[in-house]
């Protein structure tokens, strides 16, 4: 069999048609075709799949069918094993009483959030405070922002302080990256936090104001907040703690349908799923119905997300290539420790941010360190006067997964949950010129001129 790197120096530009494809099948089918979307959207996203398969599988026989398998069962299988077990836990919590989505309450939920996304990951964050940061706004008419504001905040740039907060910042950890390293990103996550929140807090105090809303009753006040199903949280350490292990502890490889995977990822995932199911059976079904659960949202993101995954493939070999394949000219102009955040950004919102994040890596320690050993190499990156190169690719595969709805795994899910609650959310396009262009992108101009 053939190099994978080879592949990736094979494939032609237009290989990529299929992924194009999908993007603006997610994009414009819901505002051209909605009702045909809505009944047919996993259709349109298993055919385009298949669309991408057959003829890559035919054309490059069993390294096709390697890149295909390795992608479903080594990247697409244990995404959503995670989104699904995050997805049963967090919906077994339910936050009982009256907190009202007052301008304060939302900009601490936020802030929280921001918080906790680095230490229990962006999706466990996302998962568990989404259905309060709901329930709180329920009684909201212009609430759409809060909810885009959460995907910026919450779903991407909080997890950017440790390996557990997203899955690149874990990739760097297992090539040598120190686990508290990327407490580095901290004044970069502070300036970018503090910018969107207070954007947040105006616009938020704005519609709050133009709604006339009245203030709560003294009965409102002496409502007490509580949790039931309070017992998920230790399932969610369970959950984190099995990411964490997976990459630490090394039990050798397993083959399965020619694809070598980690036997620890294997157990990983055969525990979140263990975990999913011990928290569905010890949780009542009242909680549930309260939350509002159901699992529309998490097979709207599996039948979607599958399509993306697989149509990807050629655009990841074809990057991972590097100056030897069809994208050699943007590689070639990455020089910059500028040039490595927005390139890896503006990459990382659309294709998966962690190969993107790996690409650009080794792009960086083979161009400033070209010949020293890759162990040594990642040690003087991280300590030595090319710090800002790692901070840059660093920073720019987090932040940027907010740009669209497919950049971080919770994005999709915070819409979909959204929506399943009445939430009249942005569709793809909408998201990036409403709201990713005008609050977000100029975020990241301003952290670019201060700290690359």
């Amino acid at each position: 069999m053939q190099e994978v790197m080879n592949l990736g120096e094979m494939l032609p530009l237009w290989s990529g048609i299929p992924f194009l494809l999908m993007l603006l099948s997610i994009a414009l089918f819901p505002l051209i075709l909605p009702k045909f979307w809505h009944h047919n959207f996993e259709k349109v996203s298993i055919f385009l799949a298949f669309l991408l398969a057959i003829p890559f599988i035919t054309i490059y026989k069993g390294e096709g069918l390697h890149e295909i398998l390795h992608v479903v069962l080594a990247d697409y299988l244990p995404f959503i094993i995670l989104l699904w077990a995050l997805y049963a836990v967090s919906g077994g919590i339910l936050l009982k009483g009256i907190l009202r989505g007052t301008p304060v309450v939302n900009t601490c939920i936020l802030i929280i959030g921001t918080i906790l996304a680095s230490w229990m990951g962006t999706t466990g964050a996302a998962m568990l405070l989404i259905r309060p940061l709901i329930k709180a706004n329920n009684f909201r008419k212009n609430k759409v922002h809060v909810f885009v504001f959460f995907i910026f905040l919450v779903a991407n740039m909080g997890g950017c302080l440790t390996p557990l907060g997203d899955p690149p910042l874990f990739m760097g950890f297992l090539h040598g990256v120190s686990f508290f390293w990327t407490l580095h990103l901290l004044p970069q996550l502070l300036t970018g936090a503090v910018i969107l929140l207070v954007i947040f807090f105006v616009l938020d105090s704005y519609y709050y104001k133009k709604e006339n809303i009245k203030p709560p009753s003294e009965k409102e006040k002496r409502i007490l907040l509580k949790l039931e199903g309070t017992h998920n949280f230790i399932f969610l350490a369970g959950i984190i703690a099995s990411v964490l292990l997976s990459g630490i502890i090394d039990l050798g490889k397993v083959n399965t349908f020619g694809v070598h995977r980690p036997v620890m990822d294997w157990v990983r995932d055969i525990s979140l799923i263990v975990i999913g199911i011990l928290s569905l059976k010890t949780t009542s079904g009242k909680i549930y119905r309260r939350n509002s659960f159901s699992w529309a949202p998490i097979l709207e993101v599996a039948y979607l997300f599958i399509g993306i995954f697989v149509t990807m493939v050629p655009c990841l070999l074809m990057l991972k290539a590097g100056e030897n394949g069809a994208f050699a000219p943007l590689m070639k102009v990455v020089k910059e420790p500028y040039h490595y955040f927005w390139i890896t950004g503006a990459l990382s919102s659309f294709l998966d941010n962690t190969p993107t994040y790996l690409t650009f890596f080794s792009s960086a320690l083979g161009s400033l360190y070209q010949g020293i050993p890759e162990v040594q190499a990642v040690h003087l990156l991280m300590t030595g006067g090319n710090a800002n190169y790692l901070k840059a690719i660093s920073a720019g595969a987090v932040f940027f997964g907010a740009v669209t709805y497919i950049g971080n795994a919770p994005n999709f899910m915070v819409r979909s949950i959204a929506e399943e609650h009445g939430v009249n959310m942005p569709g793809f396009l909408a998201y990036i010129i409403k709201y990713s262009l005008i609050y977000l992108i100029p975020t990241m101009i301003i952290i670019t001129l201060i700290f690359y």
